[in-house]
């Protein structure tokens, strides 16, 4: 039987295991990628191991997400890195050169190769025919020295694109179109494969629009063949040759099956406060717009700005929009200018940034409170543009120069009678204003000696007790369905600066929840700690690990949940914290904040097998629950986390 591209992607890469839906794979790992956000984390997680030297093919650090700096928390974490990167061999990406996947799949992505990153967009590299998966720093911090990293072997979900999109409507429709059918739960332990025909009319910069939103319905990684589109992008890249064919066989199958006919989608929206939550255009229209922003991970081409410019060419934004502009990476932002696009936007009243994530993550761009902000980026969950009361809608580059010029949510199509705009045919350059000015090659000998540059806000990694075979303790959290990593830790412009400070990052955990949690859960440290209780699909989103520290940090030793995302799943392994679910999804409702739970003889149950018994000492209810870790993931867990599981283990051997 023939493999699809997805499958062909593993078994190269194949280190241990059987390529079998639930079953733990271990695989090679040949590039990483880590951003300023969570990178910090890494570098320290690297000197805990003890790194030598990255033994990884090519392993990239950007500064793309924290570029404000207010103080000098943040040029002192910009400084470590930097510093850290000349440590240990690592490419330092310097802030405003340009956001991380985009960049990424300009400079280093290469077809058929893995690559492991600390952000969960990383799949968007798959848009290359990579095999990009988002995972948490220390797992990252592992495959950076050589280790391989381990997975359960996801479903291969192969999508069938036939026809061509129509007039007015762009890559950012189709993964929404995806999202209005599945859901942010939809893809969850599966691997999304496009293939079919209507592949030949998406450019790989299109692609990387449907692959990075792929992490919104929860998948491992999203995969398109490596085909004349991708040759066409690295010949203009001047990189044609690291192209390498990869294809799916004439006769390969998928383990689920889906098809979208390009031509019938239609501009689409996501409502507030959900990527999810998708409508059509049509259905919101004429609701008044106060800020558009441009820009992102998730609609990061050269296109994406280049559309919208035309669209706004020798007319004015309304003068009730913010229209918010964040070009991608300095090339981008040369080659916009060489078009006169730049000029177009800014002649339109457009308000130009630095070349960063930016709203996308919170750091500026908050919209007023209540007021509608259509934006671009990947993520609308509540709270994430740094406005608490934010109204926050995903919708695409044409949509957003629609209301950029009427003030309203307005479908584009809707241009030519309203304001006498025709639908702009777009022609790119044939080849890019390749820029590495400001990307900074590793020492090319061993720089094992250079000295770590640690400002006072830089803390080093807190130490976490084993498991104890007994927990006794409060449910100090009850949360609900499609709780955020958002939401369980912020970023922003007010946290996000003490990424690399534990002890006072932890202040703000589910803040966005419940204020008190942070004070309530401290308390609890010293007598057992506590145990948090939610309903599906904790902790989506973000991979950032912090979001399992912070709690840890408090004492949290539990997380009880109907269901979890597969990254902060992993995470909370990563860092000692048993994730449980439970057995029959109702018992959730039955137990209440401040409940005691008790589970005896914890460590023996977790190690022989996976049904545990957690008794409500409050109610004298008890519940069945069940974990999903692999022999590895509890003895990391018995252990207190990877760190200290590490220690009794040999280290890191090179490639």
């Amino acid at each position: 039987m023939g493999q699809n591209v997805a499958q062909k992607l593993i078994a190269a890469h194949l280190v241990s295991g059987e390529m079998t839906p639930g079953q733990e794979i271990a695989l090679r790992i040949d590039q990483t990628l880590t951003q300023d956000a969570t990178g910090t984390l890494v570098m320290l997680e690297l000197e805990a191991l003890g790194l030598d030297r990255a033994r990884t093919e090519v392993s990239v650090q950007y500064v793309d997400h924290n570029l404000l700096q207010t103080d000098s928390k943040n040029a002192e974490d910009h400084d470590f890195l930097r510093s850290a990167c000349r440590r240990f061999g690592i490419w330092y990406s310097k802030p405003g050169n340009g956001v991380s996947h985009p960049t990424h799949m300009q400079r280093f992505g290469r077809p058929g190769t893995t690559l492991a990153g600390s952000d969960s967009h990383t799949p968007a590299a798959g848009s290359l025919g990579m095999l990009a998966i988002g995972l948490g720093g220390i797992e990252v911090a592992m495959a950076i020295a050589g280790e391989p990293i381990h997975l359960r072997m996801p479903e291969i979900w192969g999508v069938r694109l036939a026809g061509a999109l129509p007039a007015w409507v762009s890559a950012k429709d189709v993964i929404l179109e995806m999202l209005r059918r599945h859901g942010v739960k939809g893809g969850v332990n599966r691997i999304i494969e496009y293939h079919g025909p209507g592949l030949a009319t998406l450019t790989a910069m299109d692609r990387h629009v449907i692959a990075n939103m792929g992490a919104e319905l929860g998948a491992t990684t999203t995969v398109f063949p490596s085909d004349e589109q991708v040759r066409a992008f690295l010949r203009a890249e001047r990189r044609e040759d690291d192209f390498v064919e990869i294809l799916a066989d004439a006769d390969a199958t998928y383990d689920l099956a889906d098809e979208i006919d390009l031509s019938t989608v239609e501009p689409l929206i996501a409502l507030p406060s959900s990527p999810g939550n998708v409508v059509t255009v049509r259905d919101v229209a004429g609701r008044d717009v106060q800020q558009v922003v441009l820009g992102s991970s998730a609609n990061p081409g050269l296109r994406d700005f280049a559309v919208v410019a035309a669209i706004v060419s020798g007319r004015q934004a309304d003068p009730r929009v913010s229209f918010d502009v964040n070009p991608t990476s300095r090339q981008i932002l040369q080659d916009l200018t060489k078009m006169g696009a730049t000029f177009d936007l800014i002649a339109a009243g457009a308000r130009l940034h630095q070349s960063g994530c930016m709203g996308c993550i919170g750091m500026g761009q908050a919209p007023a409170n209540g007021r509608n902000s259509l934006r671009t980026v990947p993520r609308n969950f509540p709270g994430r543009s740094g406005t608490r009361e934010d109204s926050v809608y995903l919708c695409s580059p044409e949509t957003v120069a629609a209301a950029a010029l009427t003030g309203q949510i307005t479908d584009p199509r809707d241009l030519p009678a309203l304001l006498g705009i025709t639908c702009p045919r777009i022609k790119l350059p044939a080849e890019s204003s390749v820029n590495t000015a400001m990307l900074e090659p590793p020492p090319a000998e061993s720089a094992d000696h250079t000295e770590l540059v640690k400002g006072r806000n830089i803390a080093s990694l807190p130490d976490f007790p084993p498991l104890p075979d007994r927990v006794e303790a409060p449910v100090v959290l009850k949360a609900g369905d499609d709780v955020s990593t958002d939401e369980i830790l912020p970023a922003g412009a007010r946290v996000l600066p003490y990424r690399s400070n534990i002890p006072k990052l932890a202040e703000f955990t589910f803040g966005q929840i419940d204020e008190s949690y942070a004070d309530r859960a401290l308390g609890s440290r010293d007598r057992g700690g506590h145990i948090v209780v939610a309903g599906t699909n904790y902790g989506q989103g973000s991979s950032r690990e912090h979001a399992a520290i912070t709690p840890r940090f408090l004492g949290l030793r539990i997380v009880l949940a109907v269901s979890f995302a597969r990254i902060h799943w992993q995470n909370l392994a990563n860092f000692g914290v048993l994730a449980l679910e439970f057995g029959d999804p109702d018992d959730y409702q039955r137990i209440k904040q401040d409940d005691v739970l008790v589970v005896d003889n914890l460590r023996y149950a977790i190690a022989s097998g996976t049904a545990i018994t957690v008794r409500n000492a409050t109610t004298e209810d008890e519940y069945l629950a069940r974990h999903h870790l692999s022999a590895r993931q509890v003895a990391m867990v018995l252990a207190g986390g990877m760190i200290p599981w590490l220690r009794n283990h040999e280290p890191a051997s090179p490639r």
